[in-house]
């Protein structure tokens, strides 16, 4: 089976996928990268030739985000495909069978960061410019609930609403420490850690490892199977919609341009 997407570079090895982000300079999120990602996973999910697969960007970038200039001129038709195809994009990384790890390989906060956290284990490059978390009140911007429920399942309400209030943002080590990541190494390494993890998972049978899946990620599947999709994007489109908050990202999009 062959796999095609404008967004990514998937190369068969052996018997796993490695689907290497590859939209632009930052490889920023938007529309057409989520509909890739989730073709893309759907497909190798039912591709019994492939094992597991592997999540990456290029050396010292994983991904900027959300592509917040794009969105920020978008019509409401755009914001709501684009949150739809955000959300089922995450509910096709959960909802994965197979070993699927990511191979942070630079920056990735914000929306890159709940990509990640949709993975079975995370392997992170070492770097100053290397972060994850969400800082998106520097932005002006709300979380979605999705995103805020992913965010929460894996630090823990109380833990994820501080670090949201702070826009805190990580390195390998300090999200090591907390548990966003699962190593934390120089850059050089990372996917070659990564590869190392995948091969001992593909290892497992089959069948024992998805349905263990499925068992110990019972809530975070439930966060994304069980939510109203169509409905939380309209939402996020409607509270975005806000003509004060609208100028707020624009300031803080022209403050940016400004440095």
């Amino acid at each position: 089976m062959s796999y095609q997407a404008d967004t990514l570079e998937i190369e068969i090895k052996d018997d796993y996928a490695l689907v290497q982000l590859t939209n632009g300079k930052v490889n920023a999120i938007n529309t057409p990268l989520l509909l890739d990602l989730k073709k893309v996973f759907d497909a190798l999910d039912k591709d019994e030739n492939i094992k597991g697969a592997i999540l990456t960007g290029r050396p010292h970038v994983f991904s900027a985000g959300l592509d917040v200039v794009s969105l920020a001129t978008m019509d409401e038709k755009g914001h709501l495909n684009f949150w739809e195809s955000y959300m089922y994009a995450a509910q096709s990384l959960v909802n994965f069978s197979k070993p699927l790890v990511c191979a942070i390989t630079g920056y990735a906060p914000a929306g890159a960061t709940i990509l990640t956290l949709c993975t079975d284990y995370r392997v992170m490059g070492k770097g100053a410019k290397h972060v994850v978390g969400m800082h998106e009140f520097k932005m002006h911007m709300q979380i979605p609930e999705m995103l805020c429920d992913v965010y929460a399942y894996h630090l823990g309400e109380i833990k994820a609403w501080k670090a949201v209030q702070q826009a805190k943002l990580y390195n390998s080590d300090e999200a090591l420490a907390i548990g966003l990541v699962d190593e934390s190494v120089e850059v050089e390494e990372v996917l070659e850690r990564a590869e190392i993890y995948l091969k001992k998972q593909t290892e497992i049978y089959h069948k024992v490892f998805s349905e263990s899946k499925k068992l110990f990620r019972k809530k975070l599947r439930k966060i994304v199977n069980e939510s109203d999709i169509p409905e939380l994007a309209r939402q996020t489109v409607e509270f975005n919609n806000d003509p004060e908050l609208k100028a707020k990202v624009v300031a803080f999009l022209m403050s940016l341009k400004k440095k």
